[in-house]
């Protein structure tokens, strides 16, 4: 799932696409799960609007209309937001995947995952929202309208200290981990960063919060700011679906630490990375290294 560097990759990128654009359609697929405005309502809303700005709340995107009505958009497990100058094989079916190269891509055209075209009333470059598993959403909010989404986060997660995750850990009977995947606590984390930021810190993701420190939360909170802000610079982690808005790969899946690397020798003890379960997410951590 693209987590906060993702999103904020996203969106950074998007922003100059669309800002100060008027859409002049969007066409959408068959109403679905996808939908949480039915298609046909959001095509007579988003027709006509100008686009203002781009602003990002933990993993959603939120875009600010000329008439005070907002777009929400997440990009779920598999989502992709791209220009329609993107060229990526990432951008394609399994099928298509095993038999192109990279240098063998054309501009991608919409298929049937292709739930958001944008068309802007200049003719210039389109923006598509693809989404293969509709685990994605989007929504129109009225002027003054809020979303439960929304309102239910806590803290960005760039801005999270060790105070709150000690304060919220001490009083639940639950994982560090699990308290870094609540979007309710701080927004933003994902799988990818959590695993990452526990190992900088030493600390085994499956340990009680109960148990951690407040100096440990501390450097929790310290390093998931760090992989966060350094997964930016490099525009975030490639790993399977994730691609950036121009077609791009990220970088940050060649910085990782114990992620997706089980088996493999930890890159400061060489003790092999394991696996397990950890609030009903797969969890990776180096027995040598985290306690």
């Amino acid at each position: 799932m693209p987590e906060l560097p993702e999103v904020e990759t996203t969106r950074r990128q998007i922003e100059k696409i669309m800002r100060g654009r008027r859409i002049e359609r969007v066409d959408t697929t068959e109403p679905s799960y996808f939908f949480l405005t039915p298609p046909d309502r959001l095509r007579r809303r988003l027709g006509g609007r100008r686009i203002e700005r781009l602003d990002r709340a933990g993993k959603y995107l939120l875009a600010e209309l000329d008439d005070a009505s907002h777009l929400l958009l997440h990009l779920g497990m598999t989502g992709q937001l791209f220009s329609s100058e993107a060229a990526s094989v990432r951008l394609l079916s399994a099928t298509a995947r095993s038999s192109l190269s990279p240098e063998a891509q054309t501009r991608f055209e919409p298929d049937q995952h292709t739930h958001l075209r944008f068309v802007f009333e200049d003719r210039g470059t389109e923006v598509f929202f693809r989404d293969v598993r509709k685990f994605g959403k989007v929504e129109w909010l009225a002027p003054g309208q809020s979303s439960p989404r929304l309102d239910l986060l806590g803290i960005d997660a760039l801005l999270v200290t060790g105070e709150l995750l000690f304060d919220v850990g001490r009083h639940r009977k639950t994982s560090i981990k699990a308290i870094l995947l609540d979007q309710s606590v701080s927004a933003g984390i994902g799988n990818i960063y959590a695993d990452e930021a526990l190992f900088l810190a030493g600390v085994r993701p499956g340990r009680a919060a109960r148990r951690v420190t407040r100096r440990e939360c501390e450097a929790i909170a310290g390093f998931v700011r760090q992989v966060l802000e350094r997964s930016i610079e490099t525009g975030g982690s490639s790993i399977n679906d994730y691609v950036a808005p121009d077609g791009s790969d990220g970088g940050y899946q060649d910085e990782r630490k114990v992620y997706a690397r089980t088996g493999e020798p930890c890159l400061r003890c060489e003790t092999p990375i394991k696996r397990k379960l950890v609030a009903q997410r797969s969890s990776h951590y180096c027995p040598g290294c985290q306690k």
